[in-house]
């Protein structure tokens, strides 16, 4: 299983918020001014153990975000985030860029005793991502540190600090060949970049996708862009992405998760059942997004978005042996017939009892293996609690 869209940090802010605007709020409270590195080495660990443990092999991260705060002030925090991810053995692709400008952005810095505040650099930040691009281009083949920009509608790219920003951006993405990742085009934005930068090309993976104009998925098919299209995310309930029509226009449509906040968690499974019954819904047909076609949205087509195609998402001779084992033998998943539907339309991350990346065994009968799960979430915990009492949302001090 491959996701092509999540987020680092929102494992320990799941459930913060009693709606989308609280929960943005509070996430963009604790990731400014209540983390230091080990809240995003902990977190990883949690985050990788979920993924393990649902089976997926591989995950494309944005380092922040919910708010729009990304903690690529320094390398530190990415670096422990990172280190964290090793350990644990999944293969990741870390988006790491700039907040959007035009804001100011304070973010506290923790030592053992004390704290400071630093106003947030985008230059700065982009510059850190640079030196992290760099610094992990071939030190661990099942990790890998690409470029990600926000989002901007046709207005902002008017603002010169604005076009300064994405084009540096885009430059140097281009310059190393790597992706380039952006969470949340929707409604004429793809088409407002492409007139405006010339942003995409093949390398360019794009979240969300919805209420796209027919500009937009012009744009897709002549560039050759990539689409993370994340159906139980909640920019999916606010609009729709086009995910079969893109796919009929030859353009690649992977699945992510969107996780794991506010709502939701690792399951790749979950999106398989629920991208067909979103996209059924929409055309009141039960054939749209066959199960041997999620199932590849999942698969081969995660590969295909992040450019991995010929290492990964599909089991052949010559590619990485990123392989997991699914317990078909139970009431859920009975009679034996039809494995692929019963994947697709009845299994969830539970089922998975073997995870193996590049042939090291992760997890087997539902056991981490050279983990110790207790104290990842002991860990978590610990950093959560922290994180709480630091943004003054905890008795904890």
């Amino acid at each position: 299983m491959i996701d092509t869209h999540a987020h680092a940090g929102h494992m320990l802010t799941k459930g913060l918020g009693s709606e989308a605007e609280d929960w943005m709020s509070v996430t963009g409270r604790i990731y400014a001014t209540a983390t230091d590195p080990e809240f995003w080495a902990a977190e990883a660990a949690l985050s990788a153990a979920e993924r393990i443990k649902c089976g997926t092999t591989t995950a494309a991260l944005l380092f922040g975000g919910g708010p729009d705060i990304m903690r690529s002030e320094t390398s530190e925090a990415a670096e422990a985030h990172l280190a964290s991810v090793a350990a644990m053995g999944v293969r990741e692709v870390l988006a790491v860029g700039p907040n959007r400008p035009g804001q100011e952005h304070v973010y506290r810095q923790y030592t053992p005793t004390s704290h400071s505040d630093i106003v947030v650099d985008p230059d700065r930040q982009i510059d850190v991502a640079t030196a992290l691009v760099d610094a992990w281009a071939g030190r661990d083949e099942r990790l890998q540190v690409v470029f990600s920009l926000p989002v901007f509608d046709e207005q902002e790219l008017r603002d010169e600090t604005v076009y300064r920003i994405a084009c540096k951006v885009r430059d140097r993405a281009r310059e190393r060949e790597c992706l380039l990742v952006q969470d949340g085009h929707r409604d004429g934005s793809i088409a407002a970049n492409d007139v405006r930068l010339g942003l995409f090309d093949e390398r360019s993976l794009l979240a969300h996708c919805i209420d796209l104009t027919e500009a937009d998925r012009a744009v897709l098919k002549r560039t050759g862009a990539k689409v993370a299209h994340n159906p139980s995310a909640l920019m999916s309930v606010y609009g729709r992405c086009p995910a079969p029509e893109l796919m009929a226009d030859g353009v690649t449509v992977s699945l992510g998760t969107d996780a794991a906040a506010p709502d939701r968690p690792f399951d790749m499974f979950r999106n398989l059942f629920q991208a067909h019954r979103y996209h059924a819904r929409h055309f009141a047909d039960d054939a749209v997004l066959p199960p041997l076609q999620l199932l590849e949205m999942a698969t081969i087509e995660g590969a295909r978005a992040l450019m991995m195609e010929h290492e990964l998402g599909s089991l052949e001779a010559g590619k990485r042996a990123d392989i997991l084992l699914v317990n078909m033998r139970q009431p859920h998943l009975w009679p034996p017939h039809d494995p692929v539907q019963r994947l697709a339309r009845f299994a969830n991350g539970a089922d998975v009892d073997t995870t193996i990346v590049g042939g090291r065994i992760l997890m087997r009968g539902r056991r981490l293996v050279g983990q110790d799960e207790g104290a990842i979430l002991d860990r978590a915990l610990r950093a959560f609690e922290l994180a709480m009492a630091r943004a003054g949302l905890s008795e904890r001090r």
